[in-house]
């Protein structure tokens, strides 16, 4: 090969060897410049190119180190044998084809959504300018394991305020994420115990604690919650709960059931609760429910919490609170490992709580997914002869169950045709019941009013087809 002609661009970023290394190298992948041919000299090409000799011999120096091409003394630089990345490319190019991509909805129900244009970028900008001119140093040094004691300090005060929960900082510790939070207690509790799990339930904590090793049973719920007879039939010594507002159903855990709950977990040595407190701050009628957590008088209820729904899920801030003798154990057993989340991002939200504005955000939130919720409901009325709503008032989603024997899956897909996308309770399911009725969850957080109102209007149509 004499010479190589490559359309150079000195406008760009990109340095001119790397131009010239892309090209060669995109050549040999692609078998345009086959093995054991020859390339030009560094002078010859040099020339050609009307470049400088150096930017040649870089750019065949990188192809040499990365094995493309190969030097032989005093005849010059050859294509190198590289059958296997033929291979390669050809099943990279297969997977790609297999690729597809994921349909995008004109109406998504989604029940996980949350309202980012809500969010107070503002004052987060403001937060996080201030705390790095403030403390720029000390903000990089490795932290505590447990999370910056101020930051649990202002979770403790905040959750004892809005949330009746009765602990110390000493008791909080910070992960990145409800899933980092769960594999942390796992560590913490071993794995010999048996977890018992309403349902339906939040199937991803689910799946977090089976794949971590742990026994689990599902348990069936009626209208106050979690059946505690049934409970006690399983042999389970821990009960994973969502008592102020169960997911996905909105169950409201009512007082007796509460204490019935906590009797179970007093009977025994070693029998906890875990608390999960998942959307707890969205009500939209009467006050709000007191954390299960405030009641116990006997250390046995491990709270949870996250900021994913309430601020933002990028923010990736969770945390529980564990009883005085679990708390001995993590520092026997987990003491050791690092904090998964910044100082950076600890001390912003510290401030944003300590500050009021965590609470305004709130305020805020509430009203709007309030005004979405009841723009929900009313335009959900025409559909009442054929199901009935549930788990309104509360949360960011309700749930509509079908009276006239329509199967859930018709409905998603009757629905899917439209363009819009909703979700059936039965993914919740860990016993799948197929004699259940058709239940649908309906989810309004990141949807505008005005959205809400036609796509109800079309899932009222095509649902009676």
């Amino acid at each position: 090969m004499n010479e190589l002609t490559i359309n150079l661009d000195s406008r760009s970023k990109k340095p001119l060897y790397e131009q010239i290394y892309d090209y060669i190298k995109s050549d040999i992948q692609n078998g345009r410049i086959p093995y054991g041919e020859k390339l030009p000299s560094t002078r010859a090409l040099a020339k050609h190119l009307e470049v400088s000799r150096s930017t040649v011999e870089l750019a065949y120096e990188q192809l040499l180190s990365e094995g493309y091409i190969e030097s032989a003394p005093y005849r010059g630089f050859f294509v190198a044998q590289i059958d296997e990345l033929y291979q390669l490319k050809k099943e990279e190019k297969k997977s790609e084809r297999k690729i597809e991509k994921k349909k995008v909805y004109q109406y998504d129900f989604t029940p996980n959504g949350v309202d980012l244009n809500s969010f107070p970028y503002n004052v987060w900008r403001k937060l996080s300018k201030d705390i790095l001119m403030d403390d720029r140093t000390e903000l990089f040094r490795t932290g505590d394991p447990q999370g910056e004691y101020g930051f649990r300090s202002a979770i403790s005060n905040y959750l004892y305020q809005a949330r009746g929960v009765d602990c110390t900082p000493d008791q909080v510790l910070i992960g990145a994420g409800s899933d980092y939070i769960l594999m942390l207690l796992g560590m913490i509790l071993g794995t010999e115990h048996m977890i018992a799990f309403e349902d339906p339930t939040y199937k991803q904590a689910y799946r977090v604690i089976h794949t971590l090793g742990y026994e689990t049973v599902p348990v069936a719920m009626d209208r106050h919650g979690m059946k505690i007879q049934d409970l006690e039939s399983t042999g389970a010594d821990i009960a994973y709960v969502t008592p102020s507002h169960q997911y996905p159903t909105g169950i409201v855990m009512p007082i007796g059931r509460r204490m019935e709950l906590l009797k179970w977990a007093y009977e025994k040595d070693g029998r906890y609760i875990i608390e999960d407190d998942y959307d707890s701050e969205f009500r939209y009628k009467g006050k709000p429910i007191p954390a299960l957590q405030g009641y116990d008088a006997e250390d046995k209820v491990i709270y949870l919490g996250t900021f994913s729904k309430s601020i933002a899920p990028a923010i990736r801030l969770s945390y529980m609170v564990l009883p005085k003798d679990i708390l001995k154990a993590y520092r026997k057993k987990g003491s050791f490992v690092n904090s998964t989340v910044s100082k950076v991002d600890q001390k912003i939200v510290q401030h944003f709580i300590e500050e009021g504005y965590y609470e305004r955000h709130l305020n805020k939130t509430r009203a709007l997914y309030k005004n979405r919720h009841d723009v929900l409901i009313e335009a959900l009325k025409p559909l009442g002869d054929i199901c009935e709503i549930s788990g309104e008032h509360a949360g960011v989603h309700i749930l509509l169950t079908f009276k006239n024997g329509q199967k859930e899956r018709n409905l998603i897909e009757k629905a899917k045709k439209a363009d819009i996308r909703v979700y059936g309770l039965s993914d919740y399911r860990i016993r799948k019941d197929e004699k259940e009725k058709a239940t649908i969850l309906l989810g309004y957080a990141n949807m505008r009013e005005e959205d809400i109102k036609e796509a109800v209007a079309i899932l009222n149509q095509c649902w009676r087809k």
